[in-house]
């Protein structure tokens, strides 16, 4: 009787749920990896401040450099934060220039977007730096442009381009009855890029700037290569005055823990992001 309906689910094509787990934790990869990625950051400088010395020396010197490195990181988040809000709105002109019918607004767009996305920043920076001014004079007034500024325009320029990408692949991203439904209701081209068409892409242009903004935060260390005293420049001055070569890679180690705690939360945001909006 037993045996009879044991296979009753089978016979009649009835298939049983498996039997849930009552015990025991989730395994979750995004937090596992989270975890490993901030402990082997934090065992990278561990580890390098205890192979470079027996003594807690080094530890002692990394702690009285760390305002001066700090200051150096705050000037890298404010060229970032220049860069991509500026960049941002030059972007989403430049992106939706290249959709523009008129051919000598699309032309000339698609141009730029392409050159300035596929040269080096390192390249635009130098170009900045040397070409901008050091002094401008206006209304009789003279005003200094410092590097840091210089060099946040040659930040600018670059995310102006890789943004106008975002912009106009979102923009293409919009089904079609979206622009024909706009265009019967009388809707010009530009009216319907801002009231209709652009509101959607919100959500799908959202996660990209967040990683292009990691990737500029990232990049901003060039700038100390054009004498910007960002917290690269500051890190060779502390090694400069404690003449100390064992702390050459702890220091250095310290510093790229920095750059990853700020930077992987927004990969992480960015992460999740993608997954919500994702067009299914």
């Amino acid at each position: 009787m037993s045996e009879n309906r044991m296979n009753l689910g089978p016979q009649v094509g009835i298939t049983l749920p498996e039997p849930k787990p009552t015990a025991g934790l989730a395994f979750n990869p995004e937090l596992t990896g989270t975890l490993l990625a901030i402990l082997a950051v934090a065992g990278i400088v561990l580890v390098l401040t205890l192979l470079s010395g027996t003594d807690t020396g080094l530890l002692d010197k990394l702690l009285k450099w760390t305002p001066f490195i700090a200051k150096g990181f705050a000037l890298n988040v404010a060229i970032s934060l220049f860069a991509i809000v500026f960049g941002t709105i030059g972007g989403i002109f430049l992106g939706m220039g290249q959709l523009a019918p008129p051919r000598w607004i699309s032309i000339p767009s698609k141009v730029l977007t392409q050159i300035f996305r596929n040269a080096p920043w390192l390249v635009l920076l130098f170009y900045c730096i040397f070409l901008i001014p050091f002094q401008v004079r206006i209304g009789g007034e003279t005003y200094t442009i410092s590097n840091w500024l210089r060099a946040s325009i040659g930040f600018t320029i670059p995310i102006i381009a890789n943004f106008s990408e975002i912009v106009r692949g979102a923009l293409q991203s919009i089904p079609s009855g979206q622009w024909e439904a706009a265009r019967s209701l009388g809707y010009t081209w530009r009216q319907t890029v801002l009231s209709v068409v652009l509101p959607q892409c919100v959500k799908r242009m959202l996660p990209p700037w967040m990683n292009l903004y990691a990737v500029l935060l990232m990049a901003t260390p060039l700038a100390s290569i054009v004498g910007v005293e960002d917290s690269m420049t500051n890190a060779r001055t502390a090694l400069q005055a404690e003449s100390d070569g064992r702390l050459l890679l702890p220091l250095y180690a310290y510093l790229l823990s920095w750059f990853f705690i700020y930077c992987y939360p927004i990969a992480r945001i960015s992460k999740s992001l993608e997954d919500r909006f994702a067009v299914r």
